[in-house]
């Protein structure tokens, strides 16, 4: 069975072409900074692998020149789009309604749509996915695998909000948690290297995903038991466009003071915040970039980042009682020794000790960054959100 896996984010589309239940890549690659004049294209085989910059305005642009790499005549791996068995998209926001991978429909398709208020730099794109592929894969059955599901788990002492009851029972407002795919799968490669490399169990892990949408999550024997993103994925973290957590008093003030509309404060709060509102930037490798070159702006951006992340290790650490080890994933968790070193710095009371050396090693490995008297494990997991997407996909088509 041949499956595609689109993962479309806010500014990116990773793609990849598996065999499955062999777990055989057949080709991968990511479109990054979309909506940029030099988004970032990468396409990989096992024969071929090439990366070419150029405008991609929109993620249709971005899906279309997807199916055209993998039709081509010359680097291609695919002569038909019949030969896709199932397409298999991330959505972001399931809401209430979603708790498991499911068959996509007209129906599932407008209830996606009816959360595009909830996550408006995600679900937008997802759905957008979801269409294309749709047009161009048409024989494929279309499955969609929710961020949401992973944190199904949390209990009501975290998930409720200090809110009228009856928003909860009526109105399903609550914390939902996000990035769950790659929660779910970072923590389970945590939990085993642990097992199989130290003397600890992996018990209470805290797992930290940092890209151009950042969330934490507290996991304890596997599970999902507190999130930094609640209702919608712009709280919590600051991240690459959204501000992440701000006193909520601040919106009326803009609202009935300042003027604003509604409309006009949720652009600013999701679009125009986060790293980009603080320093014009919103891509990390360019604020770091600017950063050792002295630019104050930036540096402080990076400070503040790295202090939020701090502040939601310490409280994590006490709703898990305890912490066996924390895990950096994704683009930047993964590929920023800067952030890495900002973050891990002056944290021993928390038995946080990072090895500087092992830190700027580039590798695509799981591996510990922690010095050998670290008391807690400091690991840098690689996220692969498609592989846990093919791995639902294939269980949900065969049974």
């Amino acid at each position: 069975m041949k499956i595609l896996i689109l993962n479309s984010g806010s500014s990116s589309i990773k793609y990849q072409l598996m065999k499955m239940p062999a777990n055989e890549v057949i080709c991968s690659g990511m479109i990054d900074r979309i909506g940029l004049e030099s988004s970032n294209v990468t396409y990989k085989t096992k024969d071929v692998s090439f990366e070419e910059i150029l405008p991609i305005a929109t993620h249709k642009i971005g899906l279309q020149k997807v199916a055209s790499l993998l039709l081509n005549k010359e680097t291609g791996v695919i002569k038909s789009t019949s030969e896709i068995n199932a397409v298999g998209h991330r959505v972001v926001h399931g809401g209430s309604e979603f708790t498991k991978t499911v068959k996509i429909d007209e129906k599932i398709k407008a209830k996606i749509k009816q959360l595009f208020e909830l996550a408006p730099l995600h679900n937008p794109a997802n759905l957008e996915g979801i269409n294309v592929a749709e047009e161009i894969f048409d024989t494929a059955e279309q499955i969609a695998v929710f961020d949401t599901a992973f944190h199904q788990t949390i209990p009501v002492v975290a998930h409720k909000y200090a809110i009228p009851d009856k928003l909860l029972t009526e109105n399903k407002i609550r914390m939902y948690g996000f990035h769950g795919t790659s929660h779910k799968y970072v923590s389970e490669n945590a939990i085993k290297y642990l097992k199989k490399h130290t003397d600890t169990k992996g018990k209470n892990i805290i797992t930290i995903h940092l890209g151009n949408g950042c969330s934490m999550t507290a996991v304890k024997d596997g599970k999902s038991i507190d999130h930094t993103m609640g209702f919608a994925p712009a709280n919590g973290l600051i991240m690459g466009t959204r501000a992440g957590d701000v006193d909520h008093s601040i919106i009326f003030y803009m609202k009935n003071t300042l003027n604003y509309s509604l409309e006009e404060i949720n652009t600013i709060l999701q679009k125009q915040s986060g790293m980009l509102g603080l320093t014009g930037f919103s891509d990390l490798r360019d604020i770091e970039a600017q950063a050792e070159k002295g630019n104050k702006e930036c540096q402080l951006a990076l400070a503040m980042n790295a202090y939020r992340i701090k502040k939601y290790i310490g409280s994590y650490t006490a709703v898990l009682n305890g912490l066996d080890a924390i895990v950096f994933t994704a683009g930047i968790g993964e590929n920023s020794s800067y952030m890495r070193k900002l973050v891990c710095t002056d944290m021993e009371f928390f038995g946080i000790e990072l090895d500087n050396e092992k830190n700027e090693i580039r590798s695509k490995s799981n591996r510990e960054i922690n010095t050998e008297a670290s008391r807690t494990k400091i690991l840098v997991i690689p996220t692969d959100e498609e592989f846990e997407i093919a791995n639902q996909v294939h269980h949900l088509l065969k049974n």
